[in-house]
């Protein structure tokens, strides 16, 4: 497993304003028209998006990114069901140069997209709550902070929890344009597709649940 750094959320929002220019497309080729030429989507933080059968790029081929952050500055996702692997979480934590008492208690480990994989976050049910965590509807929150884990360990910390590495962005109006040209098919992030379904059967699912964004 790649070493991991637990960037405080909040952080990570600003840097994505401050430097959408740099993250790499989700699939737009082209230039971005010009800003009044952007189709206007409301908000999707708190949805999910999934991949249409038809979409182009094969790095989010049956993918279902659980959206954080979508504003006018752009928007940050990260995929849920693309799992690496099942870890011990005394083993993740030892890895990450921290101690954890001896347990039986796993982690699910996913690729949660392909900007910066050396970042990590842990997706979680909202039942738990830290100063750096960030709710994104009233049964999904995301920390990027250590002491998740540690409360984990501890038996302190959410019921429901998976660790991702990176995450997908997209850049102000970016998504919008992948939304209109039907790349994408959007669902609400009902917590049982972000934790409990069997991740193989997480894009079927939600697949079925879904309609085309508005």
């Amino acid at each position: 497993m790649p070493s991991v750094q637990f960037w405080r959320p909040l952080l990570l929002l600003r840097f994505l304003a401050l430097a959408a220019a740099l993250l790499p497309s989700a699939g737009l080729d082209a230039a971005l028209p010009k800003q009044d030429l952007i189709p206007q989507t409301p908000t999707l933080t708190g949805q999910l998006l999934v991949a249409a059968p038809s979409i182009g790029d094969p790095r989010f081929q049956r993918t279902v990114i659980l959206i954080v952050r979508h504003d006018k500055n752009g928007a940050l996702g990260i995929t849920i069901n693309r799992l690496l692997a099942v870890r011990p979480l005394a083993t993740v934590l030892k890895s990450l140069g921290d101690v954890a008492p001896r347990g039986s208690a796993t982690v699910r480990i996913f690729a949660g997209g392909p900007v910066q994989p050396e970042i990590g976050f842990v997706v979680h049910s909202a039942d738990y709550d830290h100063q750096e965590t960030l709710h994104v509807t009233g049964e999904v929150a995301v920390t990027a902070n250590l002491e998740v884990l540690r409360d984990m360990a501890r038996d302190k910390g959410p019921r429901k929890a998976l660790v991702a590495l990176g995450y997908a962005g997209w850049t102000s109006g970016q998504l919008e344009i992948e939304l209109a040209r039907d790349d994408w098919l959007v669902v609400p992030a009902d917590a049982a597709l972000v934790f409990d379904v069997e991740r193989d059967r997480v894009w079927d699912e939600a697949r079925a649940r879904a309609t085309r964004a508005p």
